[in-house]
C-alpha cells in the first residue's frame, strides 16, 4: 500500500475500534445489570435500577475514556515521559545518543516530515521502542537503552523507520485513542480493586466490610470481563499494523538485514523486548516495536518473532536463531563495535546544482508521498552533513532558533524587508528583528535550495520546546512577515505556512488530528485558486501559465471547467484554500498531489526550487515528500 491507502485504512481501523469499543461497553453493562438482579431480583423497581446501573455504568466508561484521552492531549511528549522516557539533550556526548539523533534526522529530511522528539528509556536492557502523538508535528519516538547498546547502526535504523511508519500512517492517533478506550473498558476492574483494599482496611461493622467486598468482587470480575474484551481489541488491530510496519520500514529503508537482525537480537538475547513494569507496559504494548510482555496466542499483540524474521527472510531457521542465542550468552551484542566492523559510516553523496532541472511525473510523485527510498537516505545525507555547522548549531539553541527560522522567510527586496522589518520588531523587539536580519545574509549565502526545509525540520524540536506565550507571538511574527507585502515569493508564503501549521498542531495536538472526508467536488474553487497560484509562480507567460493550470485542474476536476484566474491577491489568496484541502479524503489528496505536480511540472521538468516549492506545498497539506523526486 501507498501512503494514501495506509491513510484510507487507518482511518476504516478508527471505525472498527468505535464498534469494538461500543461491543465491549454492551457486554461490560449486561454484566453489571446481571449482577444487580442477582442482589435485587426482579421485584418492583427493578427496571428503574436497571436503568439508574445502566446509565451510571456508561457514565463511569465513557468519563474513564474521556479522561485518560485527555491526560494524553499534549501529544508524543506526555505519552514519553509518562512511560518512562527521558529527553535526549540537544547537545548530548552520549556516542549511542548522538548515533541515534543521527538516524532519526536522517530518517525525518528523506520521509519529508519535522524532526520528532526523542526519549530514551534510560532503566530497560531489553531492545524495544515506540512512536507516540497524533501527527508529525507533535510525535515522540523513545528507544530502550538496550537497543541503543545492542543494535549496530542498520538495526537502529531499521527500528526507526518501523516507527517512523506509525508516525506517518496515522497509527499514533489510533494507538492514543486505545489508550483511552482500554483504559474505560478496564476501569470497573480499577474501581474493585481500589474497593477491596479499602473495605480490607475498613474497621466498621462485619456487615460494612462484607457489603464492601462483595461489591469490589462484583467489580473485579465484571471488570475482567472489559480486560478480556481489551486484551482482544488491542491484539487484533496491533498484530495486523506491526506487520505493516514491518513491511514499510523496508520500503523505507530498501533493505531487510537491518529490521530482520534487531528482530534477531529480540529473539536471541536474554531480556528479549520485555520491558520491566508489567502494569504501565500492558497499557503501550500495542505501540511497541517488539512484543513487551508476552502475551501469545489471542491476546498476542505482535506477530511471533520467527514468522516476523521470515516474513523478511524467507529463508530463515529456527536452528539458525539457536546458534545465536549460544552466541550471544557468551559474547552479548555491542552495536557501537559492529559498527566499526562494517564500516557503517561512509561518504557523502554531493548536492545537485541549483540549476539543474529534473524529470518528474504526477503519478511518480505521488506515489513517493511518504515512501523514501535508499537514495532518499543518501539525499538526506548529504543535505545533513553539508549544512554549514554554525547554522546547525544555532538550529539546536533555544534562544536563537525563533530569529533563525524567522530569517529563512525574509525577502531580498529592500521594500519588503524594511516592512517585514518593522513587522517583526513590533511582535519581538528590535533585538530579535535585527538577529532574524543578520541571519538572512548568513542563509541565503550559505544554504542551497534543497537545505531550507530540512534545516527547519532540525530546529522544529528545539523550537516546540519554547513556552505557549512565546510560540503564540512568534506564530504572529511569521504570519505578519509573511504577509507584509503581497510580493513576498510563493515559497516563502508556503515556508511561513508551514512553520504556522507545525506550531499550531504541536500546540494543541489533539484539536488538529484528523482524517479528511471532503471530496474533489467539494473543493472545486479551492482547487482553482491553489492551481492558479501555483501555474502564475512558475511562468510569467500568461498562456504558458494557463496550460500549466490546464495540465492540473485535468488531474482533479476533468469534467468540470473552472476558467484560469490568477487570484487579485496573489498568494495572499491561499489563506482560505489550505483547511479545505486539507480536509479531504485520503484517496483524494492522492489526486491533489498529482495535481499540483502536474500544474508545477507541465512540460515534464522542474528545477530544483520548484521541487522545493512542491515539498513545501504537501508539507502544509499534511502529504511528506523525500527530498529526492528524480528516478532512475
Amino acid at each position: 500500500m501507498n501512503f494514501f491507502e495506509h491513510q484510507a485504512a487507518a482511518r476504516r481501523t478508527s471505525t472498527r475500534l468505535v464498534v469494538l469499543f461500543a461491543l465491549a461497553v454492551i457486554a461490560i453493562v449486561v454484566a453489571v445489570d446481571l449482577a444487580v438482579m442477582l442482589v435485587f431480583g426482579r421485584g418492583d423497581g427493578a427496571a428503574g435500577i436497571l436503568l439508574f446501573t445502566t446509565l451510571v455504568t456508561l457514565a463511569v466508561i465513557g468519563g474513564a475514556s474521556m479522561y485518560r484521552i485527555a491526560s494524553l492531549r499534549g501529544g508524543g511528549e506526555a505519552v514519553a515521559l509518562q512511560f518512562g522516557g527521558t529527553p535526549v539533550p540537544v547537545d548530548t556526548t552520549d556516542r549511542y545518543l548522538q548515533r541515534l539523533r543521527n538516524v532519526v534526522e536522517e530518517i525525518a529530511i528523506a520521509s519529508g516530515v519535522p524532526m520528532p522528539g526523542l526519549y530514551v528509556l534510560e532503566h530497560e536492557s531489553a531492545i524495544n521502542a515506540f512512536a507516540a502523538g497524533y501527527s508529525t508535528s507533535d510525535a515522540a519516538i523513545a528507544v530502550t537503552r538496550g537497543a541503543l547498546e545492542k543494535l549496530n547502526r542498520d538495526e537502529l535504523q531499521g527500528v526507526i523507520a518501523h516507527e517512523f511508519s506509525h508516525i506517518l500512517n496515522g497509527d499514533m492517533r489510533l494507538n492514543i485513542r486505545l489508550i483511552g478506550v482500554l483504559f474505560g473498558i478496564m476501569v470497573m476492574g480499577i474501581i474493585g480493586r481500589r474497593l477491596m483494599m479499602h473495605g480490607g482496611m475498613s474497621r466498621n461493622s462485619r456487615d460494612g466490610v462484607a457489603i464492601f467486598l462483595v461489591m469490589a468482587l462484583v467489580a473485579i470480575v465484571i471488570g475482567y470481563v472489559g480486560l478480556l474484551f481489551g486484551r482482544m481489541i488491542k491484539a487484533g488491530i496491533s498484530r495486523t499494523r506491526e506487520s505493516l510496519a514491518d513491511a514499510s520500514a523496508v520500503q523505507f529503508t530498501r533493505q531487510t538485514a537491518g529490521l530482520a537482525g534487531a528482530l534477531k537480537k529480540i529473539a536471541g538475547i536474554h531480556e528479549g523486548s520485555r520491558l520491566g513494569s508489567r502494569g504501565e507496559t500492558e497499557e503501550i504494548s500495542h505501540m511497541l516495536f517488539g512484543d513487551g510482555i508476552g502475551f501469545s496466542g489471542l491476546f498476542a499483540t505482535h506477530p511471533p518473532i520467527l514468522k516476523r524474521i521470515q516474513a523478511l527472510e524467507p529463508g530463515f531457521r529456527a536452528e539458525q536463531l539457536e546458534r545465536m542465542q549460544a552466541q550471544w550468552r557468551t559474547t552479548p551484542p555491542n552495536g557501537l563495535q559492529e559498527d566499526a566492523r562494517m564500516g557503517l559510516a561512509g561518504a557523502h553523496d554531493a548536492l545537485p546544482a541549483a540549476s539543474s532541472r529534473i524529470n518528474v511525473t504526477p503519478a511518480m510523485v505521488a506515489s513517493q508521498v511518504a515512501q523514501p527510498e535508499q537514495d532518499d537516505y543518501r539525499r538526506a545525507d548529504a543535505i545533513v552533513n553539508t549544512i554549514p555547522d554554525d547554522l546547525r548549531e544555532l538550529a539546536r539553541q533555544r534562544d536563537q532558533v525563533m530569529p533563525l527560522l524567522l530569517g529563512m522567510l525574509l525577502a531580498s527586496d529592500p521594500a519588503v524587508l524594511g516592512k517585514q522589518r518593522i513587522e517583526i520588531a513590533s511582535r519581538m523587539g528590535n533585538e530579535a528583528a535585527e538577529v532574524a536580519l543578520a541571519f538572512r545574509g548568513r542563509l541565503a549565502q550559505a544554504l542551497h535550495p534543497m537545505q531550507r526545509l530540512p534545516l527547519a525540520a532540525l530546529a522544529f524540536p528545539v523550537l516546540r520546546l519554547r513556552p505557549r506565550p512565546e510560540l503564540e507571538v512568534f506564530m504572529d511574527a511569521v504570519f505578519a512577515a509573511v504577509n507584509a507585502d503581497g510580493q513576498v515569493s510563493l515559497f516563502e508564503y508556503c515556508l511561513g505556512r508551514l512553520l504556522h501549521v507545525q506550531v499550531r498542531e504541536s500546540l494543541d495536538p489533539a484539536r488538529y488530528a484528523r482524517f479528511g472526508r471532503r471530496k474533489p467536488g467539494n473543493v472545486k474553487q479551492e482547487f482553482a485558486t491553489l492551481l492558479a497560484v501555483v501555474a502564475n509562480a512558475g511562468s510569467d507567460d500568461p498562456a504558458e501559465a494557463q496550460r500549466a493550470y490546464l495540465a492540473g485542474m485535468q488531474r482533479v476536476l476533468p469534467r468540470d471547467h473552472v476558467p484560469y484566474a490568477p487570484p487579485a491577491n496573489g498568494v495572499l489568496a491561499l489563506d482560505a484554500v489550505w483547511e479545505p484541502l486539507d480536509a479531504l479524503d485520503p484517496l483524494a489528496k492522492q489526486v491533489m498531489v498529482e495535481a499540483i505536480t502536474a500544474a508545477a511540472s507541465h512540460d515534464g521538468r522542474i528545477c530544483v526550487a520548484e521541487a522545493e516549492l512542491l515539498r513545501t506545498i504537501c508539507g502544509v497539506l499534511h502529504c511528506p515528500l523525500p527530498p529526492m523526486l528524480e528516478r532512475a
